[in-house]
């Protein structure tokens, strides 16, 4: 059963739904004075209680993030928002900073005090323009009130927040190239440990969180933590709450919903979605971004180790309620949860090349496996597509991948190979057909 929510998405269609004046008549700032009311410690605990899993695609929960930032203030901290989204399929964020900038702006003050920071920084992707001067609009207002400066909402504890433009590469959005970005360095990821936590912006402790991430923390301290995480079917898996989720590619209505965290793919594709583009049938659906696995409507749950997987198993794999652990425990990624759909007009074989074509331009090029292996996997894909390719080098593409996945600093290796993976197991007829027919699809599909 789907419960919608819209504690991000109350203003979303609504005149002026950026300003101050709107967002306060929709309860805008009240979460911020009761978390402000309480000590730091209180504040993590109830950030703890919400099961908050992190809505960038890493699922790591933010109570506990908070939690690692050392509790004596001796260097500045730092709370660093993450608002990259160069995930391909993924606009979650960009409709937030669009559309409601102030849950941000007011999540911010929240983070900033649970970790000790006096300074926040939104590191935005340099394309989006309306979202840094809806941003920077929201944060003008704030000050203005009084919500940020020296004594926000008359408490002695200074928060300042900045807008800071990235400069256009997908890899910034990995936490710790990110942060070597916003110091004026290359967008380079770096090793860990240290963790930002210790070692962050600026060499000081600092926290990294998503936009939607920080931008619900209001909604917790209206609700409370727990009565927050209860909303979701899966509080019992520690992943509370509601969240965003995207749907695009052949479906009737793309777009964003905000329900509780529990949703299954098929209800999304289905329900929310509208069904297939022309009333055609589901090829496969990548379920949070490129990085994600794909898969095909006729997977099965098959997880018998796990207790907690007693119930999906021998179901449907569309059935399986969108989490963070379900997901991971059947063999996938959660990611951002924002789905793409293929129909049974797509041709995979042109969505795995043109995924690859993206991985190739957009590594960093730090770590030999990721950099020679992404222009690797395209070359051998150029080829096939053109009616050059062999066997043997499909054979090759699950190799290389493999060799990637694990062998480098950050997950954006993974995160190109486990495509290249799953769509060379789940559509391995559709590449043979390329090979042994000289580039030309058997199936009659068009690309995506």
């Amino acid at each position: 059963m789907i419960k919608l929510t819209n504690y991000l998405c109350h203003s979303y269609g609504k005149p002026d739904s950026h300003k101050l004046s709107a967002y306060e008549a929709a309860g805008g700032y009240r979460g911020v004075r009761k978390a402000l009311g309480m000590t730091r410690d209180q504040v993590v605990d109830e950030m703890k209680k919400a099961h908050i899993r992190g809505r960038g695609g890493a699922g790591f929960d933010c109570g506990m993030k908070w939690s690692f930032m050392p509790k004596e203030v001796k260097k500045p901290h730092y709370l660093v928002i993450n608002a990259d989204e160069g995930e391909p399929g993924t606009f979650k964020d960009r409709s937030i900073m669009e559309l409601n900038p102030h849950s941000l702006v007011e999540g911010c003050i929240i983070g900033a005090y649970a970790i000790g920071a006096h300074t926040a920084y939104i590191y935005v992707r340099d394309e989006l323009h309306l979202s840094k001067e809806r941003l920077w609009g929201a944060i003008h207002e704030a000050r203005a009130k009084g919500y940020l400066g020296k004594r926000p909402f008359g408490k002695d504890y200074e928060v300042e927040i900045y807008v800071h433009t990235g400069a256009g590469a997908y890899i910034c959005g990995e936490e710790t190239a990110l942060l070597n970005s916003l110091e004026g360095r290359r967008g380079e990821p770096r090793l860990k440990p240290p963790f930002p936590a210790q070692y962050g912006a600026f060499g000081n402790p600092s926290t990294v969180n998503n936009v939607e991430t920080i931008a619900i923390a209001p909604s917790v301290f209206e609700l409370g933590g727990d009565e927050f995480s209860k909303l979701s079917s899966l509080h019992a898996l520690n992943d509370g709450g509601a969240r965003i989720f995207g749907v695009s590619g052949h479906v009737k209505k793309p777009g964003l919903y905000e329900a509780a965290v529990g949703l299954t793919l098929r209800e999304l594709i289905y329900d929310l979605g509208g069904g297939i583009l022309g009333d055609g049938q589901l090829l496969a659906v990548v379920p949070g971004g490129s990085s994600c696995p794909v898969h095909r409507p006729d997977e099965i749950v098959n997880v018998p180790s796990d207790p907690r997987f007693e119930p999906y198993n021998g179901k449907p794999f569309l059935d399986l309620p969108l989490g963070v652990d379900t997901f991971r425990g059947a063999g996938s990624m959660l990611g951002t949860c924002c789905a793409m759909v293929l129909s049974d007009k797509a041709d995979p074989v042109l969505a795995l090349h043109n995924v690859m074509r993206f991985y190739r331009h957009e590594s960093c090029g730090q770590c030999t496996p990721c950099r020679e292996g992404c222009g690797w996997i395209e070359r051998i894909l150029d080829k096939i597509i053109a009616g050059k390719g062999t066997i043997e080098e499909l054979d090759q593409i699950s190799e290389i991948a493999s060799d990637i996945t694990g062998n480098t600093i950050c997950a954006f290796g993974d995160g190109a190979a486990q495509p290249a993976l799953a769509f060379v197991r789940k559509f391995r007829q559709e590449l043979e057909d390329y090979v042994y027919t000289g580039g030309k699809s058997q199936t009659g599909r068009l690309t995506v």
